[in-house]
């Protein structure tokens, strides 16, 4: 994965006396090799997370009762009305306040990244854990050491910088890990980012499933050629979750016509449900 680093920093909350401290960093980290490392192993963790939310930034028609300052000071940023070291700050202030708000004393580090990968600019926010473990020095004596968790990362997220500019109407520019209890462990991330989920994934990825189901059913076709299109979605999905990439339900039902032709396709089945005030497909979505 070739990565573009623009900008990254890294702050650091530490737990003192059941009181949890933030140590903040003076300047950006310097783009060399164990940089692009970290950020590589990184984006490769979250992109393979299975469960992640999609939201965008509040609105005046949310009408919520606190709202983070964090969307105004990347407009600032954005705007070049404040340096990058600046907005991490702040941003590290803020998500300080929600751990106060939320009671939890989680030692870690806030990493802030911005890359370009595929012509995208990309924001990342994430919540690095630490873990501690022992290792030999160099006088052969076991030490105690710690080192960042990568593989146990639950709080982060991913704002579309690119998407967020050009439509920001989007209900989904910001992705985020959702993690094993659902959105629970995420919500003071979220109100910390200033932003609410807006389309869940798992929804439409149940819905695809049923559509499946139900596009054999109506075409007739046997147990085992069902099966097949069973087994073309399942290849369609993966690949496109792997990469990161949409579901499209007009590329998927052009893998079925290629796979199993039937005399309506897949696309026309699934705009017939929304004209029979059946729960329709969005043409394109992400997989859950």
């Amino acid at each position: 994965m070739q990565l573009a680093i623009e900008n990254s920093i890294i702050h650091q909350f530490y737990s003192h006396d059941d009181q949890i401290g933030l140590r903040l960093a003076p300047e950006p980290l310097s783009d060399d090799e164990q940089l692009h490392e970290l950020l590589e192993e990184l984006t490769t963790v979250y992109t393979s997370k299975p469960a992640k939310g999609y939201a965008s930034f509040l609105t005046e028609a949310d009408e919520a009762e606190e709202v983070s300052d964090f969307p105004v000071l990347l407009k600032q940023w954005q705007a070049q009305e404040l340096e990058f070291v600046e907005l991490s700050q702040q941003a590290a202030k803020l998500l300080l306040e929600q751990l106060q708000n939320y009671q939890m004393l989680e030692a870690g580090f806030l990493l802030v990244t911005r890359y370009q990968h595929l012509s995208t600019d990309y924001l990342l926010v994430a919540f690095l854990p630490v873990k501690v473990g022992v290792t030999i020095n160099p006088n052969l004596a076991v030490d105690r050491s710690s080192q960042l968790d990568i593989s146990k990362v639950q709080l982060a997220a991913r704002i579309d910088l690119t998407e967020w500019q050009t439509d920001p109407e989007s209900q989904r520019y910001i992705s985020f890990i959702k993690g094993r209890a659902g959105r629970k462990v995420s919500d003071f991330f979220l109100d910390f980012l200033g932003c609410t989920e807006r389309l869940d994934a798992k929804s439409q990825t149940k819905r695809l499933v049923d559509a499946v189901t139900e596009f054999g059913k109506q075409a007739e076709l046997p147990p085992e050629q069902r099966q097949s299109l069973n087994a073309v979605a399942y290849e369609y999905c993966d690949q496109q979750w792997k990469q990161g990439e949409d579901v499209k339900v007009k590329d998927l039902s052009e893998h079925f016509s290629q796979a199993q032709p039937t005399e309506r396709s897949f696309e026309e089945f699934t705009q017939a449900l929304s004209q029979e005030d059946k729960p329709a497909l969005d043409e394109s979505f992400p997989t859950d």
